[in-house]
C-alpha cells in the first residue's frame, strides 16, 4: 500500500538535516582544513567513484607533493600519475593535470567563483563544480552525487532507471529546490554525509535517519527498490601476458601506456599478446636475447565493464642495455615510479624478490 506523504517544505528539509549533520556529519575531513578551492576540487575528484576512507591518505600524500595549483600545473606527467597510482580511473588524474595548468593559464591560478567557468575545465561536471562553489565559496550551487542523489530519489518515491532523464531532470529539480541559501557549505556537507552513512545503497539506518518521516521509500518499504537496481550483466573476460625482464644489477624494464585505454599514462610490465613468441617479441623490441623463466601465478583483476586476467612471464638478461624507445626504461627500487596496484602487487610479490 502507498502512502501519502505530506511534502514538507524544503526548508524544514535543510534544517532537519543541518541538525543532524552538527551532531553526526564528518567536520574533520583533511580537504576541510584549510577548505581552500584547491583541495575541495582535488578531494572532489578524488571522491568521484571512490571512497572517503580510501580517499585520505592519497590525498594527504597529494597535498604534501602539490601543495597548490601552480605546483600541480608545473609538474611532469610521470609526477602526477605516480602520486594518483593505486586510486584507479585514471582519467581522473589527466583531467586534474590538464585543469590544473588551464586555472593557471586562463585564470591566474584562481578557481573560478560560478558553475558554468568551472564546468569548462577538464574532468568537472555539474555536480563537482557545484560541491566546488558551495564547499570553497559559500555560494550557493546544488550538488548531485551519487549519495545525494540516492538521498533526494528515496526522499522523493523516484523509481525510474537511474540515468534516465525520468529520474535525473526530477532529482536535479529537488536539489535545486532543497539546497538552502543558508550554510549551503554544510547542507552540501550533510547531504553527502548522510547517503554515505545512513541512507546507504544497501541496509539503510531508516530509524536514525533524520528524513525518514518524510520519506516516500521508507513509508512504502521501497529503499531496495530505489535507486532502481541496475540489471547485472556477465563481464567479459579478456587475458594479456605481462613480461617481468630483469637485468642482472636487480633493474626491471617498465612500460609506459599509452595516454588513453586502462591504466592510461602509468608505467607498467610490458604487455604482449598472450600468443606471442616471447624471445622474438624482446629480440625484435629490446634488441636482446633473453632466458625464460617461470611462469607466476595469474592475477585476476576486475574492471568495471570487463575482468582482466593478468599472465606474467619471468624473463632474464644478462645486463642492462640502453632503450632507444622513451616509452620504455630501466627501473630501480629507488626510482621506481606508480604503477597500477595489480602490477604493484605482481611487482612486490614474495615470488620474485625483486631489487624494484
Amino acid at each position: 500500500m502507498k502512502h501519502k506523504i505530506p511534502e514538507r517544505a524544503p526548508q524544514r528539509i535543510a534544517a532537519d538535516l543541518l541538525a543532524w549533520f552538527d551532531r553526526h556529519g564528518r567536520h574533520d575531513l583533511p580537504w576541510q582544513h584549510p577548505r581552500t578551492p584547491y583541495r575541495v576540487w582535488v578531494a572532489e575528484i578524488m571522491l568521484q567513484q571512490t571512497q572517503v576512507t580510501t580517499v585520505i591518505d592519497y590525498f594527504q600524500a597529494f597535498m604534501a607533493r602539490f601543495p597548490d595549483v601552480e605546483s600541480l600545473a608545473a609538474a611532469a606527467s610521470d609526477d602526477v600519475m605516480a602520486h594518483w597510482a593505486g586510486l584507479g580511473y585514471y582519467a581522473r588524474a589527466r583531467n586534474l593535470h590538464a585543469a590544473a595548468k588551464q586555472v593557471v593559464a586562463a585564470h591566474d591560478g584562481e578557481f573560478p567563483r560560478d558553475v558554468d567557468t568551472l564546468m569548462t575545465l577538464p574532468g568537472i561536471g555539474r555536480s563537482t563544480a557545484g560541491a566546488v562553489v558551495a564547499q570553497a565559496f559559500g555560494v550557493w550551487a546544488p550538488i548531485l552525487d551519487g549519495n545525494a542523489k540516492r538521498v533526494i530519489a528515496r526522499l522523493a518515491g523516484i523509481t525510474a532507471a537511474p540515468g534516465s532523464a525520468a529520474y535525473e531532470k526530477p532529482c536535479w529539480q529537488l536539489a535545486e529546490r532543497y539546497t538552502p541559501y543558508e550554510r549551503v557549505t554544510d547542507y552540501t556537507q550533510a547531504i553527502m554525509d548522510l547517503g554515505a552513512t545512513l541512507c546507504t545503497r544497501r541496509a539503510p539506518n531508516c530509524p536514525a535517519c533524520p528524513l525518514a518521516p518524510g520519506c516516500v521509500a521508507n513509508a512504502d518499504g521501497l529503499q531496495g527498490d530505489i535507486p532502481a537496481p541496475r540489471r547485472k550483466r556477465a563481464r567479459p573476460r579478456r587475458e594479456t601476458t605481462l613480461l617481468v625482464i630483469e637485468a642482472n644489477n636487480g633493474r626491471l624494464l617498465l612500460e609506459k601506456r599509452p595516454p588513453a585505454g586502462i591504466w592510461g599514462g602509468l608505467w607498467s610490465l610490458p604487455e604482449i599478446a598472450p600468443e606471442a613468441d616471447i624471445a622474438a617479441v624482446c629480440r625484435e623490441r629490446f634488441g636482446i636475447d633473453v632466458t625464460l623463466g617461470a611462469a607466476l601465478p595469474p592475477i585476476e583483476h576486475g574492471f568495471t565493464h570487463f575482468l582482466l586476467t593478468l599472465r606474467a612471464r619471468r624473463v632474464q638478461y644478462r645486463q642492462t642495455v640502453r632503450i632507444m624507445d622513451g616509452d620504455f626504461a630501466w627501473y630501480g627500487r629507488d626510482d621506481r615510479p606508480g604503477l597500477p596496484a595489480p602490477i604493484a602487487r605482481l611487482v612486490d610479490s614474495p615470488q620474485l624478490k625483486l631489487g624494484l
